[in-house]
């Protein structure tokens, strides 16, 4: 710490012998403001939408060849677990994150082409996963645990 005024003060002192004119302020820096509710209201469509074409995509066969989808292993995201990524997955043999497994699935069970991971339709599969897992507790050494399927009070789980 006294390294670091020293420098400060060096820095200072050169600045101004050179005739550069300093401005110190006691000033300091404020919080953003919070969103109005119609900004929170746009961001919570937006996301929806999103969530909205990962339901479609997690249960339609097109992501694969072989008629299988994310749902019929996984309904309603279930045993997804994207609260507890990244972490070790035996089946890839490393420290995977959500999207990795994603693609796992994809390329595996579903015998299909692994989506590019910064695309609009892995986005959406993500953000389907882990909507479905809102609000779940994550304690400690979660992510090394499988858990029972989420339920949900209708439909797909959102609203």
């Amino acid at each position: 710490m006294v390294k670091l005024k020293t420098l400060v003060l060096v820095g200072l002192a050169s600045a101004i012998s050179a005739g550069v004119t300093v401005f110190i302020s006691s000033k300091t820096a404020e919080a953003r403001k919070p969103f109005a509710p119609e900004d929170l209201k746009l961001m919570d469509e937006e996301l929806m939408q999103l969530v909205k074409k990962g339901d479609e995509l997690w249960h339609s066969p097109k992501l694969g060849k072989n008629g299988l989808t994310c749902a019929n292993c996984h309904p309603d995201g279930a045993n997804a677990n994207p609260h507890t990524f990244p972490k070790f997955q035996d089946n890839v043999g490393k420290v995977a994150t959500l999207r990795e497994m994603i693609n796992w699935c994809i390329e595996r069970p579903l015998e299909g082409k692994a989506l590019p991971e910064d695309s609009e339709d892995m986005k959406a599969l993500e953000a389907y996963a882990i909507y479905m897992y809102r609000g779940y507790p994550l304690k400690p050494g979660d992510n090394t645990r499988e858990y029972p399927p989420v339920k949900v009070k209708s439909g797909p789980g959102y609203p």
